[in-house]
């Protein structure tokens, strides 16, 4: 058995690759379009996963974009996706500073919680060791849920 991908649903496809590309670091490895379907598929993969991801098409997060409108209500069945990252004080700061909400900030050096615009929970955890408490994430609250 192999893991391949985790699926979303997205309602706004730009609003989704902005956050999961630009400001969660992620790269597109394919698209596909179906015009019968009326759908797209954006695969992703974290840095460290793409050249794994284009030979075997996995790890990924598969965001689906459906054409016509639909509301897309998350539920607590779907737990959150996890990614390891270098320095979680940096990435915390570069998500912050691209208007998205630390909803579980890293106050122990080693783990947050964001969400991304269609309310899916990711969890970002610490490579390594857990860094040194330091401010403003030592006495930052939590916002709402993750």
């Amino acid at each position: 058995m192999q893991y391949l991908h985790t699926m979303v649903r997205v309602a706004d496809l730009e609003a989704s690759l902005d956050f999961y590309c630009n400001k969660l670091g992620l790269v597109e490895t394919r698209r596909y379009d179906s015009e019968k379907g009326r759908f797209t598929l954006v695969f992703l993969a974290a840095p460290d996963d793409v050249e794994r991801a284009k030979e075997s098409k996995a790890p990924l997060v598969e965001l689906t974009y459906n054409w016509d409108p639909e509301a897309y209500t998350g539920g607590r069945n779907f737990g959150h996706l996890a990614y390891r990252v270098e320095n979680i004080y940096e990435a915390c700061r570069k998500l912050m500073d691209g208007g998205v909400t630390i909803n579980r900030p890293p106050r122990d050096g080693h783990m947050a919680f964001v969400r991304s615009p269609d309310g899916i929970s990711i969890e970002l955890l610490q490579d390594g060791d857990s860094l040194p408490p330091q401010e403003p994430w030592a006495s930052m609250e939590n916002t709402g849920t993750w």
